[in-house]
Order: structure tokens, then sequence, then C-alpha cells
């Protein structure tokens, strides 16, 4: 048996549980292996060998044998958004189906339930995964509810679909320009086809607020924490929060009804409101913390709006959509900088974390904060060249994680040269930068599991690879969606690893990660999993 020294000591708190006999992958670099652990009050207090954990239990501890099974820390999705996607499982009709006829049916089953001129709404709909192989248009649409207007949202987040219902609804004229960051799609007689990228989906937003309670926001993130805590979530990073869903998550924690710690961006629409209340970021406590300002620079990844140098294989005049000009995001950036706000710019190709890059450089010039942990989320298509200036002024990448596996079939329209530098977590490693691990979802899956086996083998569900270049280890993969996970809201020292005095955070897995192949990782059952020393899901 491998020798273990315990660290920490339960001193004058005696532990509430203690977990032995199990296979501790602690991420802790001082200790990287354990067979017991002992928890107080939501906290590790000890960790070590069975020798040295056991004899610390009172009367009162509850010892837990964990036959021999693997533990690691709780999984952090450092970049996705819980409480707006759970008010939409709550509200909208889930369009992740692989056909057209199935959407059509989906939604005119809503669509009988809904007042005649009353909006039905889809979202989590995938351009590239119906086996009809073409968009929705339409025509589509009006077949499934000619009397309702009809707004669906693909999964990526950055288009919309709707009817022409809808296109009456939103008072959009057939001859309509393109906006300035946005895109209308037509078909081969000039006609709207329905589809809306970007800011040309401001229109039917606008026509269509998706109204919600109090009450659906609570509902919506206790449907999401059951959801990710099953896969063995514990933090979320939420990229899109406001007063509303930073709201929902205080009542749910009051409740005792969130299983998960929640770092909330906040929507740069909101930001006035909440500096003007004197809240900034960092404000709260180890269950729910408001986070950084979400800005916005490009499009997306799975729908190939990203902004690249470029131009897209197959579209040799399509370098996708810059959607905040680089003067205005510069300035929505210093007024979070002057504010004391962390930052946090969506910016996929790597022209746009050029500029993003860019004012960050500059606001550090003009306005220098010690430690900013400026964010690149997603951070997707770079080069020698950005990682450099990514690891000088230390931001931190969140890079899509199950985007090769679940996302393969999109990939070829980046090219093979792209890909070896698209989800660069071995070079940002290689280049000591603490790269994380994200879902986005709805636009990537959130199962941690599928994103060790995307970030490891960097092969889609079909065995096709992409960007072989970038596989990382089983081991670095868990540290990257652990520790690394834990820097970017500065919280390295509280979560991220299994080591005294942090939160007893840590899921139980069915099998060792580096000892099955690889190919199989996604087929590791997630057995429990633990949120300050409390069980939020059990198998």
């Amino acid at each position: 048996m491998a020798a273990f020294a315990v660290t920490g000591r339960a001193g004058a708190v005696p532990p509430d549980l203690i977990l032995h006999s199990g296979n501790f992958i602690t991420v802790d670099s001082a200790q990287p292996a354990a067979q017991a652990v002992a928890i107080a009050r939501g906290r590790f207090v000890a960790v070590g060998s069975n020798d040295e954990i056991l004899p610390l239990a009172t009367g009162s501890t509850r010892k837990i044998h964990l036959e021999g099974k693997t533990v690691v820390p709780g999984f952090i999705d450092a970049h996705t958004h819980p409480a707006s996607s759970g008010v939409q499982h709550l509200k909208s009709v889930d369009c992740d189906l692989r056909s057209v006829q199935a959407i059509q049916q989906a939604i005119r089953e809503r669509a009988a339930k809904t007042l005649p001129g009353e909006w039905v709404f889809g979202f989590k709909y995938d351009d590239t995964k119906t086996e009809e192989g073409r968009a929705l248009t339409r025509e589509d649409l009006d077949a499934a509810a000619p009397n309702h207007p009809v707004l669906i949202r693909h999964r990526g987040g950055h288009s919309t679909y709707v009817n022409s219902a809808a296109i009456r609804k939103a008072g959009v004229a057939e001859n309509i320009a393109d906006p300035a960051g946005g895109h209308y799609g037509r078909d081969a007689s000039g006609r709207l086809n329905g589809k809306a990228e970007e800011r040309a989906s401001e229109p039917f937003s606008k026509a269509a607020p998706q109204s919600f309670s109090a009450a659906d926001w609570r509902e919506g993130v206790r449907i999401i924490s059951k959801m990710m805590t099953k896969t063995g979530v514990t933090s979320v990073h939420d990229t899109g929060g406001g007063p509303e869903s930073l709201r929902a998550y205080q009542d749910v924690r009051d409740e005792g009804g969130l299983g998960l710690r929640v770092y909330c961006l906040i929507r740069y629409a909101a930001l006035d409101q909440l500096i003007a209340a004197g809240v900034r970021t960092g404000l709260g406590d180890d269950w729910v913390r408001v986070g950084a300002v979400k800005l916005m620079c490009d499009g997306s990844i799975s729908e190939r709006t990203a902004r690249l140098s470029q131009p897209y294989v197959g579209r040799p005049k399509d370098y996708g959509i810059l959607v905040t000009p680089e003067p205005e995001l510069y300035e929505q950036a210093r007024k979070a900088q002057l504010a004391g706000w962390q930052i946090g710019t969506h910016s996929n190709g790597d022209a746009a974390i050029d500029i993003t890059l860019r004012v960050y450089e500059r606001l550090q010039a003009e306005a220098p904060r010690r430690d900013p942990r400026f964010r690149l989320e997603h951070c997707t298509v770079l080069n020698d060249s950005l990682i450099r200036r990514i690891k000088a002024i230390g931001a931190i990448p969140n890079p899509f994680s199950t985007y090769v596996y679940y996302h393969g079939e999109k990939m070829r329209e980046y090219g093979a040269e792209r890909l070896q530098w698209m989800f660069a977590v071995r070079s940002l490693l290689d280049a000591g930068i603490r790269v994380t691990q994200t879902s986005d979802y709805p636009p990537g899956p959130f199962e941690p599991m599928m994103a060790l086996q995307s970030s490891v083998t960097r092969t889609d569900i079909k065995g096709n690879v992409w960007g072989p270049k970038q596989r990382i280890t089983v081991e670095e993969a868990i540290r990257v969606g652990t520790l690394h996970g834990a820097y970017a809201p500065y919280e390295e020292n509280h979560k991220g690893s299994i080591e005294a005095g942090k939160l007893a955070d840590l899921v139980v897995l069915g099998q060792d990660p580096r000892r099955v192949d690889p190919s199989m990782l996604i087929k590791i059952p997630i057995e429990r999993t633990m949120a300050g020393g409390r069980w939020v899901f059990e198998s």
C-alpha cells in the first residue's frame, strides 16, 4: 500500500463524517493521493490514510466505507448558463431532436396548448444534428404552427429561427438590411428564410420578450441544480446572470434546494444597476457570489459565426461576425475596470481574441489593477502570439470542453490546420496558463466525463480526430476541471482540491478514470456527488 501523509487535523472540531477506504485523487500537489478524509461543518479537516483518519472519529461521527471507489474533487463548470437554461427547460420546447419532422411535432403539440396569436418558444435546436441535413425554415415552422408566432433559439444561443407570423409580429420587412453585427438568412429568391443571426435577432426578442416570474426562476434553478449535480458538477460560473437569476439562486439556497455553488457573472446590460447599488465582483458567500461582468465581442463556434482572421472553409468571403466593435468594447470594459469588477469577454475567434486582449492590455496600461484575472470566455481559435499575450497579462481562457466530442460534425468548417489551435488546452497548459473546463450549456453538454474524454482523446462521437496535438492526460483534465476552475473566480484557496480547510465538494466515481480506455471515459458512472459535506446526488 502506498504511504499517505495526513494533512490537517480535526483539532477542537470533531468530524461529522469520515469517508474511508477510498481511492482519492486529491489534485493537491503536496499530497496527490489519499485513502480517507474527515469532514466537519462542510469542510475537509483532515486528509490521509485510513490509519490516520479513522482514529479522529468520535461517537457522533458517521463513517462511510467507500469500498475502494475513486473520489475526485467536485467538478467546476467555468462557463455555463444554469438559471436561464433552467427556466427554458420549464417554459420552452426542448428542440434537441433528430429530425425536422420531430421538431415540427413538438412545436405543434405546444401550439395546441397555447392560445392562438401567443408566442411558442423553443430552445436547444441544432442545425447540424437533424437527419435531413438542412436548417429549419420559416415554412417548416409555418406548417407546424400557422396560428402562432414561433421563435426557436439555436442551442449555440446566437441565432433564432422564426415563422411568418413571428416576422409579421416583429414588423420585420422582407427587404430589411442586415444590422451591424447581425445577418438575416434568405432563400434563393431573396426572401427571408426565418433565420436571424446575432443582432439580427433583436427585433424578434423585443417583440417576444419571454417573461418569467420569480417563482419560475426559482423552479428553473431547482431543475438545473438537480440535472448538473447528477453528473458531478458542484460549482458553476453562470456567465449570463442578472438580478433575477441572482435572486433566484439566493432564494433556492435559503430554502436548502441549491446543490451547486454559483459564481454569477452579470450581463453588461445590468451593470449600471448593480454599480448604483454598490455591488461588485466578490460580494456573497461560498454558495452564491457575484462574479465578473460579461461582455460580448464576437459570434459562436457551434453556429460558425465566430470572428476569424481567415475565412471559413468553403466560405471564402465569410470571416464571421464582430458583435461589438473595439471602441465600444473598450468603453464597456473601462467602466467595469474603474468600478472594481472582474471582466469576462466572450471572444471565440482569433480576430476577436486579439481585439479583447488589446482592450485588456490598454486597461492595464491606463488604469492598472493588481491581479485582475481578465477572463477570455471561450477563447477558441488561438496561435502562439495570442498565447504569449494571454500569459503576459495573466488572463484566464475558458474554452469549450465537450465540443470536439459532441460538435465534431461542425469542425470541418474550420479546417484541419486551424483545429490544431482550437480548444488549445495542451498549448495553454504548456505555457503555464490556468485554462478551465466549460460546457457553455445549452450550447455544449455539461457532463464532466464527456469533457474529460473530449479533452483527452480529441475524438468526436463518430471516431473522427480533430486537433490531436492538443490532447492532454486524464490527470491534467481533472485538474483543469477542478482546481483551475476555482482559480478563475479567486477561489483556489477554498475549493478545487481535496485539502484540509477547503470546502468538502467531491464526486464518487464508478471507475478510476486513469485506468480505463480513454474512449470509455464518458461511460464512467457518477455514483455520488457531495457539496459542503452533504450528498446532493446519490445513484
